[in-house]
């Protein structure tokens, strides 16, 4: 009985909150410009040429290892690239080559969704990690910044200046205790954190049965993923000149970039516009999605036209670049092969629970 009152409590938050709905389910009803797009370029893969200097231009299977090679270096945690064919003895060398200390982020080197992304704490947890993931990953230095948040950048390639399009900030999943609930009960008492409560659950293992004191606040995800229960809020309005500075001054340096969004941390967003005390944690391309739409105040509608107005960009710049540039556009047969890999690499990743 109590797995289907759970069963049917989370259908009726996911029913009535279109933030949580499926992917493929929000992106459905407007497939069709998509389509449309694909016919005037005569590629269903015109993409790849939004951001050349990318594989595939951050469609999909593109190396995050790669892309922080484009970027400069004091821009990004120091990182590490961990094949499966290094030993664990060669790991911990490079660990103390590069002076990446614990607490440190590991995350697959091609990934999506925030999936194989954890938190590291110590040797043993790393070893753990190691044993179990599959694919190649990266390690890096921990950024103990207390904010982040998504900047979505486009720019035509024959402009010198880019716009900001959408802002998201991200609220990390966060409960306060009662001196009375476990972690796990508050967890699930939470609509937005009771969906996630397997994910929660993985992360956190034996703390889940822990009880906060009255009123101490205890953070239980350090990801700002939706997947894993933060709050999504739209930031488009905190755009300010100095921002769109900094913000086109980083992407004109990355060869081949023209449309994406920057996954930011910072201490503050007056130090963030100022270029102090930030961090650049990852960049994606042209499968970004507008996450600034995931504000639960917003409506699907806006939601569906922000996804439209995104696509026409890309398209645009794509279209620019093949026209202009002769960069040319991915083939049915290459664009089919990287999204079935794609898949490949998301199922091993979904098995793992992660």
């Amino acid at each position: 009985m109590k797995q289907i009152k759970e069963f049917l409590s989370a259908f009726i938050i996911r029913l009535f909150n279109w933030e949580y709905w499926p992917t493929n389910l929000i992106y459905a009803p407007v497939g069709w410009y998509w389509l449309w797009l694909g016919f005037k370029a005569r590629s269903f893969y015109f993409m790849n040429a939004t951001n050349p200097g990318i594989h595939t231009g951050g469609f999909v299977m593109e190396s995050k290892n790669d892309i922080y090679t484009l970027l400069p270096q004091e821009l990004y945690p120091t990182t590490i690239c961990v094949d499966k064919k290094m030993p664990f003895t060669a790991v911990l060398q490079e660990l103390e080559k590069t002076k990446i200390t614990f607490p440190c982020i590991v995350k697959p080197d091609i990934g999506m969704q925030g999936m194989g992304v954890k938190r590291i704490c110590s040797q043993k947890e790393l070893l753990a990690y190691y044993q179990s993931m599959p694919l190649r990953f990266l390690i890096q230095s921990y950024i103990p910044y207390p904010n982040e948040a998504g900047i979505f950048y486009h720019r035509m390639p024959n402009e010198k200046r880019g716009k900001i399009s959408g802002i998201v900030l991200k609220e990390f999943a966060t409960i306060t205790g009662n001196g009375t609930d476990t972690v796990g009960t508050l967890v699930e008492q939470n609509q937005r954190y009771s969906l996630y409560r397997k994910k929660i659950a993985h992360e956190l293992g034996a703390k889940m049965h822990a009880i906060p004191a009255t009123g101490e606040t205890m953070q239980i995800s350090y990801y700002g993923n939706h997947a894993r229960g933060s709050k999504f809020i739209d930031g488009t309005h905190l755009v300010n000149p100095s921002l769109e500075n900094l913000i086109n001054d980083i992407c004109t340096q990355i060869p081949g970039f023209y449309f994406g969004r920057l996954d930011i941390k910072y201490n503050s967003w007056e130090e963030l516009s100022a270029g102090k005390k930030f961090s650049l944690i990852e960049l994606n391309g042209s499968g970004s999605s507008p996450t600034h739409i995931y504000d639960p105040s917003h409506s699907i509608v806006f939601a569906w036209k922000e996804i439209l107005k995104h696509w026409r960009l890309t398209y645009e710049i794509a279209s620019y670049n093949h026209t202009h540039k002769n960069i040319p556009y991915l083939r049915f047969s290459e664009g089919v092969r990287e999204v079935r890999a794609s898949g490949k690499i998301k199922k091993i990743l979904s098995a793992q629970n992660w």
